[in-house]
């Protein structure tokens, strides 16, 4: 059955990732990201299953896709290929550095689970490359590169190195496109660390969340629960499961198995791009039972943001911790900094290393940690999901302040 304008706006509000079907081959994909695109899927004889983008939703209309499908269809009877006729009529041109940043962010967005790293991307090649942007990207030199993170190198030592990771893998991206000749890009890293000032150690020491110690959990659950913004609910189950913001902010009704007493992440949302199971204990299964409304869309969020069809912002689940440490600082790690909700995780792992026995790799699964080597990998095919339940429930009960 074919799509409605009235259905596509609806799919594009809800943002729910996945591909829905028109007619005829055409398909309204949403990204991981929210982004809307259209797409022909279609076969030539008994060949292959290709996939031709039509375009952005924005940009183009249900009715300007259908005709790009029957104009596709039309070659597809004739045993030719679409994206072949497409790519040989686009105009010659060369590509140039910023083209080629493009062209790779766009091919790896959907991989990256975090909408944020997508753009992270984006801003920084625009903003430390902008003097080689606009060059041929075969004619990009590693002086051209020193150049640009010269100034910086130092002074934004993290972010510098960042930018020359990126670099790197355009540059190496274009080469396998065919834009560039050379094949160096490998050898860049390297070599420009020789040429640049050496980064004292201060600058390249890892700088991890500040955590609340966790013999404070008891107190801050407390505080936190005498709260009744939605927020602050988001942030209660993110420290009963260890979560990251992302997982808890995108959770979906149709996650959450009450009798089974379970939460199962799709690997889309994961960072590892694994699926994850988390036991839930009492405390969050009560929590989440208090929230769920009546006669809930299963592919509704569990908390929804401001607005229609969006998640709860990053910052909604800090605003607790930011309002309670604005005057003063109330909440802080061992050295007096202001954690953040991040934080908790590394809270929770201090707990188990502390206070238990749980074995290792269970907190690690907790955490959604990829476990060891790849040989161990290969070995460990469980996940530890009982003793994980039983650790899930006695951290709740520590959070409660039910146990030492």
């Amino acid at each position: 059955m074919s799509l409605t304008v009235k259905q596509v706006e609806s799919l594009i509000r809800k943002a729910a990732p996945g591909a829905t079907a028109d007619a005829d081959g055409l398909y309204l994909k949403i990204t991981p990201a929210g982004s809307a695109s259209w797409q022909y899927r279609y076969q030539i004889g008994g060949g292959k299953r290709r996939m031709m983008g039509l375009g952005a939703c924005s940009v183009v209309t249900l009715a300007q896709a259908r005709e790009k499908v029957a104009e596709a269809r039309k070659l597809v009877k004739q045993g030719i290929d679409p994206l072949e006729v497409k790519e040989a009529e686009a105009p010659a041109r060369v590509t140039t550095f910023a083209d080629a940043a493009t062209a790779y962010v766009d091919g790896r967005a959907d991989g990256w689970s975090n909408p944020k790293h997508v753009e992270q991307w984006r801003s920084t090649l625009a903003t430390y490359c902008a003097k080689f942007a606009t060059l041929p990207v075969g004619d990009v030199t590693i002086d051209h590169a020193e150049a640009a993170l010269r100034p910086v190198w130092l002074e934004k030592s993290e972010t510098a190195t960042r930018v020359l990771t990126r670099i790197v893998a355009v540059l190496a991206f274009a080469h396998d496109k065919g834009w560039r000749k050379d094949d160096d890009a490998d050898s860049w890293a390297p070599r420009l660390r020789r040429r640049l000032p050496m980064l004292p150690k201060k600058a390249i020491r890892v700088r991890h969340h500040p955590a609340l110690p966790y013999t404070q959990i008891a107190e801050f659950m407390k505080a936190l629960r005498l709260s009744d913004a939605t927020g602050s609910r988001a942030l209660e189950l993110a420290i009963l499961c260890a979560s990251r913001s992302g997982e808890v902010r995108e959770a979906r009704w149709q996650e959450i198995d009450f009798e089974a007493g379970t939460w199962t992440i799709p690997g889309e949302r994961m960072k590892a791009r694994v699926e994850h199971r988390i036991p839930l204990s009492r405390q969050a299964l009560a929590l989440l039972a208090r929230m769920k409304p009546a006669d809930v869309e299963p592919s509704a969020y569990v908390f929804p943001g401001m607005r229609p069809g969006k998640p709860l912002s990053d910052m909604t689940l800090t605003a607790f911790i930011r309002r309670q440490n604005e005057k003063a600082v109330v909440w802080a790690d061992d050295r007096g900094d202001a954690i953040t909700q991040h934080g908790f995780r590394s809270t929770f792992r201090d707990w188990c290393a502390e206070t238990t026995a749980y074995p290792r790799d269970a907190a690690e699964m907790a955490l959604a940690h990829t476990i060891g080597d790849r040989v161990e990998a290969a070995y460990r095919r469980g996940d530890l999901f009982e003793k994980r339940r039983a650790m899930m429930q006695d951290w709740a009960d520590y959070c409660d302040g039910l146990a030492t």
